[in-house]
């Protein structure tokens, strides 16, 4: 089965009430972990790749390790960019494999995030991908993603139509309440998803596949056990669970998560020399990172997204 677009996935997720796990990838060991979780459960998967992660591990190794994720689960697995920052970026990864991109114009004036998506989702749909476009913006740093608290700001459901069929998107990401990075909300804030906003973009885009980013939860039993073998992260509040699976049963079809799994690869390292202070084989301290992102993308599909046996 080679690489798919997210087209039919969406469509059955929508039609279903559940998403698809979108999951950044950075190495050959999260790949795995991630797709060893979704053979098991026989779920759909889209894996994705943001900018760093290419400066980091290369364009071509990152295509290959997912080509050969498809060859070892046979799971329909789409290959996303997540937030490409320029146009030479989108077609870079069009041109080279992927699948599915995004263009993320939301940090733009309208009309220019409007002409920049477009000029994507013309080249993109000519060569058979797929394209993803946000409106909003979402407060919080990952990879090269840095947005502060006051240049963040709500999706305006008034602008989703005219954006949709102007551009010909194909997804939209839309902004909630959730933010990227580990660090969403300090102890005492209440985290709360505006699914009034998420209402009203359905009513103006009925049957339309919405995205949803920085979406990690922070897993509390990670942080704890990244401070418990010589660790110093503040404590931190994610998106609750039960306000995540709610958003997947109205129009959410892709939900993102990347923190939760960088917090469980690096707890279980952190773990593992805490306790084998001499091991020096990757080999000894990768296989329960790998164990551990398995474990976290289990939960996820189980308990958030909903698209167990929908492969």
């Amino acid at each position: 089965m080679p690489l798919v677009t997210t087209t039919e996935m969406f469509k059955k997720a929508y039609e279903g009430g559940y998403a698809i796990g979108a999951f950044n990838v950075n190495n050959m060991e999260i790949v795995q972990g991630i797709t060893a979780a979704c053979k098991e459960l026989n779920a759909p998967v889209i894996l994705q790749v943001s900018s760093g992660a290419r400066k980091y591990a290369h364009h071509g190794y990152l295509v290959k390790l997912v080509e050969a994720a498809v060859e070892e689960t046979g799971l329909p697995i789409a290959l996303h960019l997540d937030h490409g920052p320029d146009f030479e970026t989108c077609k870079s990864c069009i041109d080279g494999g992927f699948t599915s991109v995004m263009i993320d114009g939301s940090a733009h004036p309208y009309e220019e995030n409007v002409a920049l998506t477009k000029k994507v989702v013309e080249y993109a749909h000519a060569h058979g991908v797929v394209v993803e476009g946000e409106l909003g913006q979402l407060a919080g740093v990952e990879d090269e993603v840095n947005v502060s608290a006051e240049d963040a700001h709500y999706t305006d459901p008034e602008q989703v139509y005219d954006f949709v069929t102007r551009t010909g998107v194909d997804s939209l990401a839309i902004a909630i309440g959730t933010s990227h990075g580990a660090y969403k909300f300090k102890p005492g804030q209440k985290p709360q998803l505006r699914f009034d906003i998420l209402e009203e973009v359905s009513k103006k885009l009925p049957g339309f596949p919405i995205v949803l980013h920085g979406a990690s939860s922070v897993m509390p039993e990670y942080v704890k056990m990244i401070n418990d073998f010589g660790g110093e992260m503040p404590d931190a509040i994610g998106i609750p669970e039960d306000m995540l699976r709610k958003a997947a049963s109205m129009a959410v079809c892709k939900i993102n998560v990347d923190s939760d799994i960088r917090l469980a690869m690096t707890a279980s390292i952190r773990k593992h020399f805490a306790e084998n202070p001499s091991h020096f084989d990757p080999r000894q301290y990768l296989t329960p990172a790998r164990d551990a992102i398995k474990a976290v993308v289990e939960h996820k599909i189980n308990s958030v997204l909903g698209c167990a046996d929908k492969a």
